[in-house]
């Protein structure tokens, strides 16, 4: 592809096992067809926005859309970095880094979910290991946020793993129930200690020169 007006389809992160991109057409298909065959149980819901309640067909759609939607609404003051996750070169889930005014605050929130199939492997903490090297050695963010249901234990574990601190609660309706949403924080600091004394993940970043000014403006 191109990358000549949209050079953030050049970026690239890469882990031992995954490869985390800006999907193009095809990505985003296979992309769909992974969230269509299902992401948890569907008798509980681990987000905070339920969007996994729609039919198999439809839940694949607004993965398609949502995705596109993202780069069309694009601006340096506001953006979603929404990347597609390839295991071995088979599409298993996606990654997504979130920050507004990020030139000023420094901050980005990130995002991600898993195929069903692909869960239970450790793809979660290398992809999110990922992001946050995109985040501090790569964009210079002071620090990331994430955030997880009080019993989605898997998403809070990966947090735990790479060190964040708990940052408050707050409650949310979730299918017409109050649920708990535990705030999750790493600072630059604590990121750069743990790193130092042992990388978890080795990664690595390339094409971010091309598109530095679509993230600071």
């Amino acid at each position: 592809m191109d990358t000549r007006f949209w050079p953030l389809y050049g970026l690239r992160l890469t882990t031992p096992r995954l490869e985390l991109h800006l999907p193009d057409l095809r990505d985003l298909d296979a992309l769909a067809a992974v969230a269509a065959d299902g992401v948890h149980d569907p008798d509980r819901m681990p987000f905070s926005v339920p969007w996994t309640d729609a039919e198999p067909e439809a839940r694949g759609r607004a993965t398609f859309q949502h995705v596109l939607s993202t780069i069309a609404g694009w601006t340096p003051a506001d953006w979603n970095l929404s990347l597609v996750v390839l295991h071995q070169g088979k599409t298993v889930g996606r990654m997504d880094l979130m920050a507004k005014d990020f030139a000023t605050t420094r901050e980005i929130l990130t995002g991600s979910w898993l195929g069903i199939a692909h869960q239970g492997q450790g793809i979660g903490t290398e992809m999110r290991a990922a992001a946050l090297h995109l985040a501090f050695a790569g964009l210079g963010a002071r620090s990331a946020t994430s955030g997880a249901l009080s019993d989605n234990a898997a998403s809070l574990g990966v947090s735990r793993k790479l060190g964040y601190r708990e940052d408050g609660i707050e409650t949310l309706s979730v299918r017409g129930k109050a649920v708990t949403l535990q705030r999750l924080r790493i600072d630059r600091a604590d990121w750069e200690a743990r790193e130092e004394a042992r990388r978890s993940v080795d990664v690595t970043i390339s094409g971010l020169e091309e598109c530095l000014v679509q993230f600071t403006g």
